[in-house]
């Protein structure tokens, strides 16, 4: 099936859930983290496909949910569902229909007005036996503090090593020191690894469960996922036969259908509103 053939059986599901990663996915990657935002004709795609009558967008990230929420210039009145952290952490539109079952534990000063900010647990609570995560924290930092261009991530549930301003040789000596750091330290800590970046977690939520999380709340007939890196593979392969893969750039992949980056995403998530408002009238 090519890819106008698949947007076609999409626009006419009953209930669609367009689940997107975010970097290198909806915004071209950048060298400064903080400083990515979302490439203009995919913002727009977005909303257009947010319009339309039960059609939900969600942004699937390894990024923490308040870090999405930055690079996403995503505000309280978003209609955009929002799984940080791998699906540690999820934010859902106040109105939404089926809301997902973290609602209900999500911590009282976290919660906005007209929003449910819910992680599934205190961010910054330890794990459950095992290393102390400020420790490991430590640990990593001082593994790569004297390799130029490699610096750590304090994450939610775990941390990242980022090498994209490294030299190749620096960058494999970094992921070295740390491997083996964790290999002592905290062996049972989920690795993933990624463009220019290595991470642990002592979370061992993953991408296929943010979106199966996502489909069962609000009861999605099918499902579009999108995404660029060895972390969005879990998804893709997670997708069943009424589902649309995208891989967004190069690499191997399950994905059914491949584009070449967040530009020809971004026509073809306009192209799939545009298809799915005529399946309505």
């Amino acid at each position: 099936m090519n890819a106008e053939e698949a947007l076609m059986r999409l626009a006419h599901t009953p209930r669609l859930l367009i689940a997107l990663d975010f970097d290198g996915t909806m915004a071209p990657l950048g060298d400064e983290p903080m400083a990515v935002r979302a490439l203009p004709a995919a913002q727009t795609a977005v909303a257009g496909l947010a319009r339309l009558p039960e059609t939900f967008v969600a942004f699937v990230s390894g990024r923490t949910l308040a870090d999405l929420r930055v690079i996403a210039e995503h505000d309280d009145a978003s209609v955009v569902h929002l799984a940080g952290s791998h699906g540690a952490e999820y934010w859902h539109p106040a109105d939404a229909a089926g809301q997902h079952e973290a609602r209900t534990s999500a911590p009282e000063e976290d919660s906005a007005p007209g929003a449910v900010l819910a992680p599934r647990n205190d961010p910054r609570a330890e794990p459950e036996g095992g290393a102390d995560a400020a420790a490991v924290l430590t640990a990593a930092e001082a593994a790569v503090a004297e390799i130029d261009g490699a610096w750590i991530e304090d994450k939610a549930y775990g941390f990242g090593l980022h090498t994209r301003l490294a030299a190749p040789q620096d960058a494999r000596r970094a992921h070295e020191l740390v491997d083996e750091m964790m290999s002592e330290t905290a062996p049972q800590w989920r690795r993933r690894s990624g463009r220019d970046i290595l991470e642990f977690s002592w979370r061992h939520e993953g991408k296929d469960a943010a979106v199966a999380a996502l489909r069962e709340s609000l009861g999605a007939t099918a499902v579009l996922f999108a995404g660029d890196d060895v972390t969005d593979e879990d998804a893709l392969a997670s997708l069943g036969p009424d589902d649309v893969g995208v891989r967004v750039g190069a690499g191997e992949t399950v994905a059914s259908v491949r584009v070449d980056d967040p530009a020809e995403l971004a026509e073809m998530l306009a192209r799939l509103a545009r298809m799915r408002a005529a399946a309505q009238e």
